[in-house]
């Protein structure tokens, strides 16, 4: 038995660029944005801006994205003191930096689902959703 695989990856959306693959990065952005830590919603929106849907990755653009979502803080900080409270820190001009093992600790009134390891946390919560959702693309493409 000879298959084509090109023609069933057609026949029912399959593939990169496909609608079902456009289907599950859409949803998984949307899905997401409940676990992703929330200050101004930046984050948020560089995934949209920064995935091209279709490609079967989710990219952020936000420079800070990788720190958020591993939930490490890194150093070395130096506090950022006004009339002796620190409100905020800096690190040194060109200096590496390291994990301090040290969590971060994440703001949830906006988002009481956010912290590190955003996707995989929506996955275990939303994939039997995100599946059916695909299955649902699959049957519309392979009805023509």
């Amino acid at each position: 038995m000879v298959v084509n695989r090109k023609k069933i990856e057609q026949k029912y959306g399959l593939g990169k660029y496909g609608p079902v693959q456009k289907y599950i990065d859409s949803e998984v952005i949307k899905q997401m944005e409940p676990y992703t830590p929330y200050d101004t919603g930046a984050m948020h929106r560089s995934a949209i801006a920064g995935t091209v849907i279709g490609s079967g990755k989710i990219k952020y653009l936000s420079p800070y994205a990788r720190y958020l979502y591993y939930g490490v803080i890194y150093g070395p900080n130096i506090p950022i003191k006004e009339n002796g409270i620190i409100v905020g820190w800096r690190s040194p001009a060109k200096k590496k930096k390291y994990p301090t093992g040290r969590p971060l600790k994440y703001n949830r009134d906006k988002q009481p689902k956010a912290g590190k390891f955003w996707f995989e946390r929506m996955k275990a919560d939303k994939k039997e959703q995100l599946r059916r959702g695909a299955l649902e693309v699959m049957k519309r493409c392979s009805k023509g």
